[in-house]
Parts: structure tokens; sequence; C-alpha cells
């Protein structure tokens, strides 16, 4: 076996997101979203496998950092463009998500990434901003960035959700 080939261990631990599930129906979706990150619920499990986190929400709006890593990488030697896309599609979604009243939920309908320049563990803390465009009554577009510490631009999206308003709610 080569230097270079040595076996990496990565252990991931995240709590049961079914407390933040039943917890979300409750609450408006801003709320929702401050108790996450406040640790009050748990986050999604994809946030720990992929060790991203959230760093702001407000209404609208939604800020997501990540360290790239050498477990983010792909066969050629860079992260994959799967971290970018994770990061937008979670931004995004969760500025639409910040806007919604309580026991109204969303779903991705389409998710476009643009990939500027490759991503490597050098690059450094990575923020991803998503940021509502529209707000209608069955559906929402957003928009996203992924930079650096410095503000340079590695990725950008935009998304189009549907939502789901309870009964009685209007359209």
């Amino acid at each position: 076996m080569s230097e270079g080939s040595a076996q990496r261990t990565r252990t991931v631990t995240w709590k049961d997101y079914r407390e933040g599930v039943t917890a979300a129906k409750q609450l408006s979706g801003l709320e929702y979203l401050r108790a996450m990150q406040r640790g009050e619920l748990p986050g999604p499990p994809i946030a720990e496998l992929l060790g991203m986190g959230p760093s702001e929400f407000q209404e609208g709006r939604a800020v997501f950092t990540v360290e790239p890593a050498e477990y983010h990488y792909n066969p050629i030697g860079t992260v994959h463009g799967g971290l970018a896309a994770t990061l937008l599609d979670s931004a995004m979604a969760c500025a639409v998500h910040s806007t919604l009243p309580a026991g109204a939920s969303y779903t991705t309908l389409d998710l476009h990434v643009t990939f500027v320049r490759p991503i490597t563990h050098d690059t450094g803390r990575l923020t991803c901003t998503g940021e509502i465009i529209h707000l209608g009554g069955r559906m929402a577009t957003a928009q996203g960035r992924v930079t650096d510490a410095s503000g340079k631009l590695y990725a950008h999206g935009v998304t189009t959700c549907m939502i789901f308003r309870p009964s009685g709610a209007g359209t």
C-alpha cells in the first residue's frame, strides 16, 4: 500500500430528526429554522454527514457554511459538485421555508446549479446564501451563491419550490 493510500476514518453522529419534523408543524418556518440553529431542535442528518451548518436565518434569507474536506472529494481530486449543490438546495429552500406560516410545508421542484470554479480542501470555509426571489400562494423561487471568505464565487443557482398550505389558508 502506498503512503498516500492510508485508510481514513470519519464517524458521523446525529440526533433523531423526527422531533424536528413534529415541531415544524407547530412553528412558523422562521421560528423552526431558528430553533434548529440554536440547538433546541435537531438538525437534519445530511448536515452532520456533510459537516455543514446554518449561520443565519432571516425572513426570505438563509445562510449555511461548510469547510471543504478530503471526505468531500470526487475521483478526480476536487470536492464533488454535490456539496455545492446541496448547500444551494439547503440555503435556497430554507429561504423559502423562512417565509412560511405554521403548518405550511414545501418541496423543491427544480434546482439549477452553475459551477464557476473547482473547490478543494484548500479553498477554506464556504458560505452559501439563499434569498427568496418570488413568493406566491403555491410556488416560490429563490437564488443562491456559494462564496469563499474573500467573496470569490464558486457556484450559484436558482430553485423553484412548491408550497403546501394548510386547508383554509388560502392559495
